[in-house]
């Protein structure tokens, strides 16, 4: 049961307290500055009395564990001190506000286009003091102390010297909290304006000093499953957080920093699994949450088997989930148990989408359905290359691109495929719904005309897996340095030919007019009509093919040669579809009929 009070705060109190690192953060939160303008408006928000929303800190010392570090630019000389509360929530505001009010060194913070900057805050001491322009009087300069226009060529305001700010009066915001030092300098090199200064002070230094922040303290015998639960909450006002994040708050309360096993740290020397699995182009995709769905897929498999092995039945034997619940529920010991053997997983998964024909990752039709392979070869191990079970667990993934039932929310299906496939490996019998629900409507092939589409990358690939030979190169895409000749679908009737015949452009942007070849091969082809660019082809002196060899290679596509060659676009488009069609068939291992 968590214990929790609320209060107010001084904001001088807590940045000071930041600042000694009795206040820090937990290591699982994001780290970063508001941007440029998000500091203007809290720092004028201050100014106005205006409230910024409330902090909430959890007390340390209790049995919970985390991972700390210091707010953002805040250094110390020496070990980092042990905190005495952690930012739970706002840490935005205080880092920002840490950073401005307490630093006597430039603000990390990003302009309105996401670029990293660095900036000094002001006030415009007599600005502030005229009704109704505080907002303006708040400015920002570069890291110099200059303020620059015209891309940086022309200096229209120098603040690079405690002399200067002071005979301008322009304040500089680290001295809000404190401006003894500053004071001093005034009567030296502008005591005329020391009364004017003394009513800035009273308006508006004196708001930053006396404002109080409401505060939310979590006391020390809050639970972990609490804590977690409460960062959810109060960061879905923000950024929401992904399960990999709360699965780090998670991990973090036992020791474990679950950031950087995922992404490495170059400063303790340790190589991420993202890193490892980024070296393989193919499943550079797939992200952390991804990962995890993974880990919680198996774990949940085997409870279920466990629970069904010892007699539990119906609800008493939880389902095999995918879902964001089951990946939160997920222990520590569960993903040591499994990270290392989902991450071979993957590996097999991209071994096994090579054999597909597969070589890169933009023309995945569905990263989704790489989690539930996996997952699956996670189990399997080398079993997979066994014929039979290869043939089962081609026809599933197959059905489910070309079914398209890998889009949108598919966590449900996810967990359905893992045990599914698994049970249908084993008993040729216990058919996965994937795979009898899979269904593919021929006139699907006129609609097919977006490269994202699932259906169209996977009839793609097909027909490179059936070893569709390229024009020029006469090679299949096995044989080439995909590297260096990169296969492109490109139109086999030009686009320009077909706008001059009137074909509609639903009609000739459809995959039945697409098909995968070289840049070389394009350029060729051009905007002629078939029979020419096919004869320009064959005579280059790079290729030199006659007929029967030339249309060897157009069959490799499920080209019709004769129909091309009279440049019949309508009997040419009427046979690739009953030959794509075939190809269908053949990978999802079922029959294509029309719908009635």
């Amino acid at each position: 049961m968590s214990t929790f009070n609320s209060t107010k705060i001084a904001l001088p109190e807590i940045i000071k307290e930041i600042k000694e690192g009795k206040v820090q953060l937990p290591d699982f939160q994001r780290g970063w500055v508001w941007d440029d303008s998000h500091v203007h408006s809290l720092l004028v928000s201050i100014a106005r009395s205006f409230p910024i929303g409330a902090v909430m800190l959890l007390e340390t010392g209790g049995d919970i564990h985390f991972q700390v570090r210091p707010v953002e630019n805040v250094s110390f000389n020496g070990s980092i001190p042990k905190p005495e509360k952690l930012i739970l929530d706002g840490q935005q505001r205080l880092t920002s506000l840490t950073q401005v009010l307490a630093l006597d060194k430039p603000v990390k913070t990003f302009d309105e286009k996401g670029k990293p900057i660095e900036r000094h805050y002001y006030i415009d001491i007599e600005l502030a003091l005229e009704p109704s322009r505080l907002d303006e009087a708040f400015f920002a300069v570069d890291a110099d102390r200059k303020l620059k226009k015209n891309f940086g060529r022309d200096v229209v305001l120098d603040v690079s010297s405690r002399e200067l700010e002071c005979t301008q009066l322009r304040f500089p915001c680290s001295e809000i909290l404190n401006s003894d030092a500053w004071e001093e300098s005034l009567q030296e090199y502008a005591a005329d304006k020391f009364g004017i200064y003394m009513k800035f002070r009273k308006a508006v230094l004196n708001e930053f000093r006396t404002y109080l922040l409401p505060a939310i303290a979590l006391g020390k015998a809050t639970s972990k499953e609490a804590v977690c639960l409460v960062f959810e909450k109060v960061n879905t006002g923000g950024v929401p957080l992904t399960v990999f994040e709360l699965i780090t708050a998670s991990f973090a309360a036992e020791g474990f920093n679950l950031r950087d096993e995922w992404f490495g740290n170059e400063n303790r020397g340790m190589e991420g699994r993202e890193q490892r699995l980024k070296k393989d182009e193919l499943i550079e995709p797939i992200e952390n949450t991804d990962f995890i769905q993974a880990i919680t897929l198996l774990q949940t498999y085997e409870k279920r088997l466990a629970d069904l092995a010892a007699g539990k039945t119906g609800k008493m034997a939880p389902a095999v989930s995918a879902k964001r619940v089951a990946m939160l529920a997920l222990h520590l010991e569960d993903y040591k148990h499994w990270a290392d053997k989902v991450e071979s997983g993957f590996k097999l998964a991209a071994r096994f989408l090579r054999k597909e024909c597969f070589y890169s990752p933009r023309d995945l039709p569905y990263r989704t359905q790489v989690i539930p392979l996996a997952a699956i070869l996670t189990r399997l191990r080398e079993r997979w290359l066994e014929p039979r079970i290869y043939e089962k667990l081609s026809r599933w993934f197959w059905c489910g691109v070309l079914g398209e039932l890998y889009g949108g929310a598919v966590e449900t299906r996810i967990a359905n495929d893992l045990e599914e496939v698994l049970a249908w490996i084993e008993d040729d019998e216990s058919l996965p719904r994937t795979v009898y629900e899979a269904a593919f409507q021929p006139n699907r092939l006129n609609t097919l005309r977006s490269r994202n589409s699932a259906a169209y990358k996977g009839l793609n690939i097909l027909v490179l897996r059936e070893g569709a030979v390229d024009f020029f190169w006469k090679a299949g895409i096995q044989e080439l340095d995909a590297n260096e000749v990169a296969l492109d679908i490109h139109h086999i009737f030009p686009r320009k030919w077909c706008e001059a015949k009137s074909i509609k452009p639903d009609d000739f942007n459809s995959i039945l007019n697409k098909t995968p070849i070289s840049y070389k091969a394009n350029r060729m082809i051009g905007s002629n009509a078939p029979s020419d660019y096919l004869r320009k082809i064959q005579i280059h002196r790079q290729v030199q093919l006659d007929d029967s060899s030339m249309d060897d290679i157009l069959k490799t596509h499920r080209i019709n040669p004769a129909l091309l060659r009279a440049n019949d676009f309508e009997g040419f488009m009427h046979a690739r579809s009953q030959e794509l069609v075939k190809l269908v068939e053949a990978a999802m291992g079922k029959t294509v009929e029309e719908e009635p």
